[in-house]
């Protein structure tokens, strides 16, 4: 064959012109082999020039280089530890590799937690691959979802979960939010977000402004009062909410962006009245789960009547609780949680769904620890996170700290995404032992 031929073969397989040229085509088509095992050969060469042609199955040629999967190939997992306190619960995976990675789940029962990690989840991941994630998580999650699919179970899987990602990353030696195919942020805005709870009661709404100005002063531009109202104290005079607001605004002044959560507090009639009282008096710039979590229609109202943004979603625990959110209820932000929502695999995928119907994701995170680098990991991760995200601050007063040995960065009203491997955050293992609960 002429030496066009040989650049037709050079287009199709990018292989050495002269090695192809040497003979070896016209004695493939004056062969018995067929047609099929001729382009076979042409593809293979297609692989490089090292490749030998007349291979014949490409299962031999891997075998023969003996390719290196790299060291995360074939980690298995050895044991998962639970560390519980008063006001945080975490799950270290340990594996034959001699890594191990770090997880925060649920805070809200934390002894409760740790069980379920300990007698549902830890007998389904020991022994695995540390790196099949989604297999992992199927297998809590249907396996262990007779223990309920909302609350103790998701809140279990997420401290493993975003334990194994830790790894992950520690064993690639990458960040989490490479791993996740990272959007190139380097921080977030983050919002101080405060609660008016108090022992025996409610703090005043001037305890409350007090609080507000305080973020200002560390460089926050946008605060969030919550008023943990919940059902059970629901429809409070209007007062309760109003006066509250009024002197936060009085105290933050008028540069600085005011969200306000409901925590379900209100029906949707009394949500939507309030709501347009604090919207035009106080120029409010969100309202977070005006009604109950488990009203849709309601939180439809709701939407649609205020002209301030809506947010909910720190109640639902798994994609299918979102679509619902989404399709019913219809916020203009979506809250997730990855310590509540089944941890980085789940959430990163309602993160995607989100995308599709056009909505921005607002991590729900009060915990200044793993839960924050999580955060902050998948936030790094998407094309749709909102450009300001929750951080209540450090919180010395849930009794963390000296946990790690370091801490996230906050500067001027920004949260810097982690670049060290895995999560970002390095445990100091003996404190973690020695002021666990027992």
């Amino acid at each position: 064959m002429g030496e066009k031929s040989c650049t037709w073969i050079q287009w199709i397989g990018q292989v050495n012109a002269s090695f192809i040229c040497s003979g070896y085509i016209a004695h493939q088509l004056m062969s018995m082999q067929s047609r099929k095992s001729f382009l076979r050969n042409i593809l293979l060469g297609s692989i490089g020039a090292s490749i030998p042609l007349n291979q014949s199955k490409a299962a031999d040629f891997w075998e023969e280089k003996k390719f290196n999967a790299g060291p995360a190939a074939g980690v298995k997992i050895t044991d998962v530890k639970t560390y519980f306190f008063d006001e945080a619960t975490f799950v270290k995976i340990e594996t034959d590799a001699g890594i191990s990675g770090w997880g925060e789940g649920d805070h809200d029962y934390p002894k409760l937690t740790a069980a379920v990690v300990d007698t549902i989840c830890k007998p389904l991941v020991k022994g695995q691959d540390a790196m099949h994630t989604e297999y992992l998580w199927d297998r809590m999650y249907f396996q262990g979802i007779e223990a309920g699919s909302t609350g103790l179970l998701p809140g279990a899987i997420a401290g493993v979960d975003n334990a194994l990602w830790d790894l992950r990353g520690r064993l690639l030696k990458q960040p989490v939010h490479h791993l996740l195919g990272g959007s190139k942020i380097e921080k977030t805005a983050v919002y101080g977000s405060y609660g008016r709870r108090a022992k025996g009661g409610f703090l005043t709404p001037d305890e409350m402004a007090k609080i507000g100005a305080n973020f200002v002063s560390q460089g926050y531009k946008t605060v969030k009062a919550r008023m943990q109202i919940r059902e059970q104290y629901k429809n409070p005079p209007l007062e309760f909410t109003y006066e509250c607001i009024k002197a936060v605004r009085k105290a933050i002044g008028d540069n600085i962006t005011l969200f306000v959560d409901f925590n379900n507090g209100y029906t949707a009639s009394k949500a939507i009245d309030l709501g347009l009282k604090l919207y035009e008096h106080f120029n409010i710039a969100m309202v977070e789960e005006p009604v109950s979590f488990q009203d849709y229609p309601g939180l439809r109202q709701v939407v649609d009547a205020l002209p301030c943004d809506v947010n909910a979603g720190e109640h639902e625990y798994n994609k299918w609780q979102f679509r619902d959110l989404i399709v019913t209820g219809n916020p203009d932000f979506l809250n997730l949680d990855l310590i509540k929502c089944a941890g980085i695999t789940e959430c990163k995928k309602v993160a995607s769904m989100a995308q599709a119907f056009e909505k921005e994701i607002m991590v729900h995170n009060t915990r200044p620890t793993l839960a924050t680098a999580a955060s902050l990991n998948l936030v790094a991760s998407i094309t749709n996170a909102a450009s300001v995200q929750e951080f209540s601050g450090m919180r010395p007063e849930l009794g963390l700290d000296g946990l790690f040995h370091n801490s996230l960065k906050f500067e001027d009203g920004f949260l810097y995404i982690p670049q060290e491997p895995g999560l970002g955050l390095e445990v100091n293992e003996k404190e973690m032992a020695k002021r666990q609960l027992k």
